[in-house]
Order: C-alpha cells, then structure tokens, then sequence
C-alpha cells in the first residue's frame, strides 16, 4: 500500500461533449471513482464503513484547475496522494494525466460523518492508524 495511488481510467463517447472534449464534470466521477478504488485497495470499502462504523465519506471542499482537455479513447491515469490525516477529514491532491502530462489537478477534503447525524466523526483508531500508515510509506 502507498500514499499515492493511480487508476486507469478510458474517455468513452459519453464522457465527451459536443466537440469529443472530456466534459469538465467527468473529471470529477474520474476522481471520485480512484478514491473509492483507493479505499478499497487500503482495505475499507464504503459499505463496510457504513455498516460496521455508522461512517461515510463525503466531499466537504474540492478545488480544481484544468489545464489541458483529454479527448475521446485517451487512456487517463488519475492519482491521488494524501497530503494531511485530521481526526475527521483527509485532504489530499488528486491528479488527471495523459501521457505523464497533467491534464488537470485538484484539492480535495473528504470528511468523515456520522450516518445518522451527518455531523462530523473521528475516525476509529483502527482506519486511523491504517491511513496513517499508508501516508509514511513511500
């Protein structure tokens, strides 16, 4: 396991906009879609920590920048690297490349809330310490 983490990801047709440009949203399933592949290969999948911790993750500020427009049947890599672990959020870094060129890049804070308050909670020491171990390898 590592801290940054990539996943390959296909422009298909319905990922484009009238001119065969990657729709801006779509970067956003694209990141979205690493995350959770992310936390799946980390060992947590959603459900789980919904059933097992009454948690869930949800985006609580994203920023992003485009630089560069992917078009259709590109082979995209989307990264994702955790930059700080809080008691209750995770802000990390998340990267969409073409070729090594970096079509666009965000900032991202995930939070972690209560499934019945949706007020934030403390991750459970458990996730916490895998997390945690996962930003010092390298």
């Amino acid at each position: 396991m590592m801290h940054h983490f990539i996943w390959p990801v296909r422009v298909y047709y319905e990922d484009t906009d009238a001119a065969g440009i990657v729709y801006y949203a779509n970067y956003l399933k694209f990141m979205e879609r690493a995350r959770t592949e992310w936390l799946r290969q980390s060992g947590f999948d959603q459900t789980d920590l919904k059933q097992h911790y009454d948690l869930i993750l949800v985006v609580q500020h994203f920023s992003i920048d485009y630089l560069k427009p992917a078009f259709l049947n590109y082979l995209l890599d989307v990264t994702m690297t955790i930059m700080h672990l809080r008691n209750a959020s995770i802000i990390m870094t998340q990267e969409v490349l073409y070729n090594h060129n970096i079509l666009c890049r965000a900032r991202v804070k995930i939070a972690a809330v209560n499934t019945e308050s949706l007020r934030p909670q403390r991750f459970p020491m458990e996730i916490k310490t895998a997390l945690q171990k996962l930003i010092t390898e390298t």
